[in-house]
């Protein structure tokens, strides 16, 4: 079944990519105009035909996707038309370094988010529930980019430093080792924290709102009922119930993590695939945009699949009895 997602999700998004009535070719010449604008008509289009001719341009769009697709099967991503290279290494470390990025983030708001929702459903109405609450909406309504470029503001007025990027200056072409390493881990902090307040401040409420049902079940009042600890009672079973809304978002949020921080990614200059994937779009580099796309469901299937195991791990009724 996910084999037949991958399918039909490479095959529509191919065709979107392809929509604009302009191709590479015409986007290529349009920029070659701008610095030779006494180019004759004649040498463009013998350019424009040799483009088309090189990419395959020229064939139907059901062609060019078959040859995409069997590209994709035998592990051959293609090439890229705009840097004229093989799309693995024009993605190079971009691929790991998202992916990173992306399960750091997730990390964070899962770390930040049930402690706080939990605490805001069993204190509910009180002095901190209400401030929390105060700050989820505030982190619902500002926009991630806008956070960052307040961020970067306060941090080089106040304290005369960068944020951008995922590496310091002198480890942007090192090779990888410890030092690297823990230069990358240092800089994954504020983008993660940009990434995650709007994640953080939704899970929030969800787990607050399922939480607050949880808890008055009979099964509950049985509990205290009986003497069992007050913090046993909650999280021996309506925390772990609570859970499943949260555990079943993992499908979507690797994906939507990618996908949704083009602009954060723009902003904070980070090196990963949103950039180059907004870049494929406005050149119409069919290939390396159809690439990402595929990757971005392939972590949806991904995430979809981690997801079902942990919600069959942290809740029991959801496990096929024979």
């Amino acid at each position: 079944m996910g084999g037949l997602t991958l399918v039909f999700v490479s095959f529509v998004a191919f065709m979107i990519i392809a929509l604009p009535p302009v191709d590479y070719a015409e986007i290529y010449l349009s920029e070659w105009l701008s610095f030779h604008p006494n180019t004759p008509s004649e040498t463009l289009d013998s350019m424009r035909q040799a483009i088309r001719d090189d990419l395959g341009l020229d064939k139907s769009l059901y062609v060019q996707y078959a040859i995409f697709a069997k590209n994709m099967v035998t592990g051959n991503f293609g090439e890229s038309s705009e840097h004229n290279r093989p799309i693995i290494e024009v993605l190079g470390d971009r691929i790991m370094l998202t992916v990173i990025l992306a399960l750091s983030t997730v990390m964070f708001t899962w770390v930040m988010a049930i402690p706080i929702g939990i605490y805001s459903a069993v204190r509910q109405r009180s002095l901190g529930d209400y401030t929390l609450t105060f700050l989820g909406f505030i982190g619902l309504a500002v926009p991630d980019f806008m956070l960052a470029l307040v961020m970067m503001y306060f941090a080089f007025v106040w304290f005369d430093a960068d944020i951008g990027g995922l590496f310091s200056r002198e480890y942007v072409n090192a090779a990888w080792g410890p030092s690297k390493v823990w230069d990358l881990i240092k800089h994954l902090v504020i983008p993660c924290i940009i990434l995650g307040t709007s994640g953080t401040a939704a899970l929030i409420r969800i787990l607050r709102a399922n939480l607050l049902d949880e808890l008055r079940r009979p099964y509950v009042m049985t509990a205290r009922a009986k003497g069992l600890p007050e913090l046993r009672v909650i999280l021996k079973y309506p925390v772990r119930v609570a859970l499943n809304p949260l555990i079943s978002t993992v499908g979507y949020a690797l994906p939507f993590l990618i996908s949704g921080s083009v602009i954060v990614s723009v902003v904070l200059s980070l090196h990963t695939i949103g950039p180059m994937f907004l870049r494929a779009i406005q050149a119409q580099d069919m290939i390396l945009a159809a690439t990402i796309v595929m990757m971005l469901s392939f972590l949806t299937v991904i995430g979809t699949l981690i997801s079902d195991i942990l919600l069959v791990i942290v809740d029991p009724r959801i496990r096929l009895q024979g």
